[in-house]
């Protein structure tokens, strides 16, 4: 096990990088690096394969898919297995299917049709992958080092995937189309070798009731989930800012470019900003939530975003809005990182696959009905309006936290005192 730094003497830890977490962050980074590549990678190919829209969004589509349908039942697996082994198991088998894709696209033989389905396969078989590692990190450091472990394995994820892997892209395919997914294939193999060095012992899971099916245990779950106050409220106001996320990411590039006349500079400034802030965010979050408590964290950041949000639909101003975009990358961190710590702190350890799996799955079914819901509102009353209807969002989220505030912090309290 990791050892846990006492930090100021506010009960808060600091987890050092030896040992487990340091191999799990590796393993993590590396992934999200070569999941960045193909995922910018993919639709250029799909570009140059077809003309036909609906088909090159499909392949983009299909990724977020299997989450509606399979995302509740990879963390009722993932509670039943041995997590670390569930997670090299899936990286060697994410490893093996890209290097065959990297193969075809080398050989000329990619269709649309082998883009799909490699984007419905390789995000099914996350769903058990993501759920196992939220339900793992607590085996590897000390409870009160979760907020910086998450911390820093979010910042870490944030840097390779969000800085480090774009302009890598224009250079692997200027080499070759099949690069990007050949350098993918590998990192989710290095990626494997990493968590299966981890020296883990197996989770002791409960005595199953006789009959229990994958059904009652995803609704046992789920019943869990609905049962802790704070849980719930923190459930309902991440789907909501969702749908606000959906709405606004769907249609930032129409309100730069066309609202603000930015141009392609504009917007991949204002991608810059969200991503150097969100890296600071990291930072912030452990400092924020030490001060305040993991839920009135969240309120200040879901708060400060409404601010960056109502910014961004008013000020006719590129500089305003990669300010507002920066500020709104440091408190998406400082939401992410306590949320995801407040579940391990919570809920039990037996069903953290389960809760991880049901705050996912609602995070991705909002997402495209913010973005159809922001398709709509651009269109009908202009480029900025998204902006201002997902800081409407927001407010309804932080009014969904508000009954949780004193359930969380108390619970919090007892659970941290040692």
């Amino acid at each position: 096990m990791t050892v846990a730094v006492q930090v100021g003497g506010t009960g808060e830890r600091s987890v050092a990088w030896r040992g487990g977490f340091g191999r799990l962050w590796g393993a993590a980074v590396l992934s999200s690096f070569g999941d960045s590549l193909r995922k910018a990678a993919l639709p250029l190919l799909a570009a140059s394969l077809t003309d036909d829209p609906l088909l090159i969004v499909s392949v983009t589509a299909c990724g977020y898919l299997p989450w509606l349908v399979f995302g509740l039942v990879g963390g009722a697996v993932a509670d039943r297995v041995d997590q670390r082994r569930a997670m090299w198991a899936v990286d060697v088998a994410r490893g093996l299917l890209v290097a065959v894709f990297a193969v075809a696209v080398a050989a000329g033989h990619a269709t649309i049709g082998l883009l799909i389905a490699l984007a419905l396969v390789l995000t099914t078989l996350q769903t058990l992958f993501d759920n196992a590692a939220t339900a793992l990190l607590p085996a590897l450091v000390d409870r009160t080092a979760l907020a910086s472990a998450n911390a820093r394995l979010l910042t870490g994820q944030q840097l390779a995937g969000g800085l480090l892997a774009a302009p890598a892209v224009p250079l692997l395919l200027t080499a070759s189309d099949s690069l990007p997914y050949a350098a993918d294939a590998a990192t989710y193999l290095l990626a494997a070798a990493l968590v299966a060095s981890l020296r883990v012992p197996a989770p002791e899971h409960p005595p199953r009731p006789a009959g229990a099916t994958l059904r009652s245990d995803i609704a046992d779950g789920l019943r869990a989930l609905w049962r802790d106050r704070a849980l719930r409220g923190l459930c309902a106001a991440t789907a909501l800012c969702n749908v606000g996320m959906g709405a606004l990411i769907a249609t930032l590039v129409v309100l730069v470019t066309g609202w603000l006349d930015a141009g392609s500079g504009g917007y991949a400034a204002a991608m810059t900003a969200y991503a150097a802030g969100s890296l600071a965010g990291g930072v912030l979050a452990g400092r924020l939530a030490r001060r305040l408590g993991r839920i009135r964290g969240v309120l200040v950041a879901g708060t400060a975003q409404i601010a960056a949000l109502v910014v961004m639909g008013t000020v006719r101003s590129t500089g305003a809005l990669v300010a507002a975009m920066a500020l709104f990358g440091v408190m998406g961190m400082v939401w992410n990182v306590s949320t995801r710590t407040l579940m391990q702190e919570r809920g039990p350890a037996e069903m953290l696959g389960r809760i991880s799996s049901a705050f996912r799955t609602l995070a991705i079914a909002g997402a495209p009905l913010g973005a159809l819901l922001g398709g709509a509102a651009a269109a009908l009353w202009g480029a900025n309006t998204p902006a201002l209807l997902a800081a409407v969002l927001f407010v309804l989220s932080v009014t969904a936290l508000l009954p949780a505030l004193r359930s969380a912090d108390s619970g919090q309290t007892t659970r941290t005192a040692r």
